[in-house]
């Protein structure tokens, strides 16, 4: 009963860790990883303040504690 609840109270605290917002140049770089290992060879990835992410189509995410938006664009070769 004692390891249950160590094990409960760890996994409690852990959580908030696991869902801390990331900063914007790593959620970049994860983003692009992605872009990159489907195969698009021609685009934008863009981290701009929310009053500039007009079109919502185009935000893949937020970051800075969501004061913030990654935009995404795919160019025309």
């Amino acid at each position: 009963m004692n390891r249950l609840t160590t094990a409960l109270l760890l996994s409690l605290t852990a959580t908030p860790l696991l869902a801390a917002p990331l900063p914007c140049q790593q959620l970049k770089d994860e983003i692009e990883q992605k872009i990159q290992s489907a195969g698009v060879a021609s685009y934008t990835l863009e981290i701009v303040d929310n009053a500039e992410a007009s079109d919502p189509n185009m935000v893949v995410g937020s970051c800075d504690n969501g004061t913030r938006k990654i935009v995404y664009q795919k160019n025309d070769d």
